[in-house]
């Protein structure tokens, strides 16, 4: 395919040429509307190109096939037989895929190191998870994702589950072995789901982790906003083979989705593909040069430790490892990844992507210069200098390995939806959880509804909120209560 070409740019353009005037939404009118003090700060261009698929982009009919021009060539682009573009992120690409795989009150196997969509995807299905659980390290106090023989025994115990959705990279850069997971997800007959939202720029270098479409994953979900180009909320979800049907995918995703996508992020995304095919090997080789510079400067700093290649590619570990996300371990500053996060923010206007009891971490990405990066280096120098005046907050009480394989003893759709009360957190031990509780980011839940509760659990996180852990899906984030199913 042609892959100069950007269907849906063409198209805005075309709009703009025609000088279309619009008595259809959005009520703006291409800007005309907006309140000065909103162009102020937003400008001109976020709503001259605001414009519909139908009667704008396309025809009444679409019969310019833009959209569907679009996706194509991304599918071309990646390898993959079909390409879906999704407005609300991977969080509804998920739910798409997991609908689509398998039916309600049906098995699925389940990373249970998934991001908290995973977990709202099974709710609302209704499936039976089966949770294939992470290799947690108990030196670094990181999940590593599940291996193929974790997936073997797991279908070999529940050969009437209909697939398999595997996280891979983690949020810490940590990749799965797609390749043999998928290998033995096709010898028992059924298809593998990668949710594969932080590597969108896998396909596009060598040097980077192996991309799941390449390597026999049946359905890969990526967010093209968190490593590349795309627009907050901007994702895309490929098919390959036909152990999914593409026909039932789609009707999911039009189940779920959106029924006035945003053009903008159509717009993001076809160029994205377009800049990645012509640009993205040399583009991203400078993004791993500066990611390596920082990681040895970093690293080389008192006080800091980056998570290298060599902690986790090991036996019962990762991989693989993403290069371009560095995860900096700051313990032996005597001070949390929260206090370092909140300090680069307020001090330094840095912002970091993640921040857990010991680490941050940071992403680079073919968006940065030399100058970006030496700024971050400097940033690091300067939270060095200034922790030894920092509070010393309590500790959080990780759990031991293990501790976090809790029992599923309600489907989580009738946890959630059963009826529930709030108790205090020493009285929900032994209790069902009735809702999610998510420290973010990373956003995977250490609590899942219909997940029996335990005291080490409630202990972790009982001693996160006051070292400065965010739980925003908990219906008390403080963590003194806890929403569980009603006795």
């Amino acid at each position: 395919m042609d892959q100069s070409r950007a269907p849906v740019l063409e198209a805005i353009s075309a709009f703009h040429r025609r000088g279309d005037v619009s008595f259809n939404p959005p009520g703006h009118k291409q800007g005309r509307g907006i309140d000065p003090r909103v162009r102020e700060v937003l400008g001109d261009d976020a709503f001259t190109s605001d414009i519909l698929s139908m009667n704008a982009l396309d025809d009444r009919r679409m019969t310019g096939r833009v959209l569907e021009r679009a996706q194509e060539l991304m599918a071309d682009a990646v390898g993959a037989d079909h390409a879906f573009f999704s407005t609300c992120g991977s969080s509804l690409s998920v739910k798409s895929a997991l609908l689509a795989v398998a039916p309600p009150h049906s098995k699925l196997l389940v990373s249970r190191n998934a991001h908290k969509s995973v977990v709202a995807a099974v709710v609302l299905s209704g499936v039976e998870p089966v949770w294939v659980h992470p290799h947690f390290d108990g030196d670094l106090h990181l999940s590593h994702p599940p291996e193929p023989g974790d997936a073997r025994h797991a279908l070999d115990s529940h050969p009437d589950a209909w697939g398999m959705l595997l996280i891979s990279p983690t949020d810490y850069g940590t990749c799965a072995d797609i390749a043999g997971v998928a290998d033995v997800c096709h010898e028992h007959g059924v298809p593998l789901v990668v949710d594969e939202a932080w590597g969108a720029h896998f396909p596009f270098h060598e040097d980077l982790p192996q991309w799941g479409v390449s390597v026999g994953a049946d359905v890969v979900l990526t967010s093209v906003h968190k490593m590349g180009s795309g627009l907050e909320q901007s994702s895309v979800f490929h098919l390959r083979g036909d152990r999914v049907d593409p026909a039932t995918l789609r009707a999911c995703e039009d189940l779920l989705g959106t029924t006035s996508a945003s053009v903008l992020m159509y717009a993001a995304l076809d160029g994205w593909r377009r800049q990645m095919v012509q640009q993205g090997r040399a583009l991203l080789a400078g993004a791993i040069r500066r990611a390596t510079r920082v990681r040895e400067e970093l690293d080389a700093v008192p006080g800091l430790s980056v998570l290298s290649r060599d902690d986790i590619v090991r036996p019962g570990c990762a991989a693989d490892q993403d290069v371009l996300k560095i995860v900096v371990d700051v313990r032996d500053l005597d001070v949390n990844g929260y206090q370092v996060a909140d300090w680069l923010h307020a001090h330094a206007h840095v912002n970091v992507g993640l921040a857990d009891h010991r680490r941050v971490s940071v992403q680079i990405t073919h968006a940065d210069d030399d100058d970006t990066v030496g700024y971050l280096v400097e940033a690091f120098r300067r939270v060095v200098a200034a922790s030894t005046d920092m509070e010393r907050l309590p500790e959080v009480r990780p759990p031991r390995p293990g501790a976090l394989e809790l029992d599923t003893v309600m489907l989580p759709r009738d946890a959630f939806f059963a009826p529930s009360e709030t108790v205090a957190l020493d009285d929900a031990v032994g209790r069902v959880a009735a809702e999610m509780v998510s420290p973010y980011p990373p956003g995977v839940p250490v609590l899942a509804p219909g997940e029996r509760i335990t005291g080490e659990v409630l202990d972790y996180l009982a001693s996160g909120p006051p070292a400065g852990m965010l739980i925003p899906d908990a219906a008390d984030g403080t963590m003194k209560t806890l929403r569980v199913v009603a006795e």
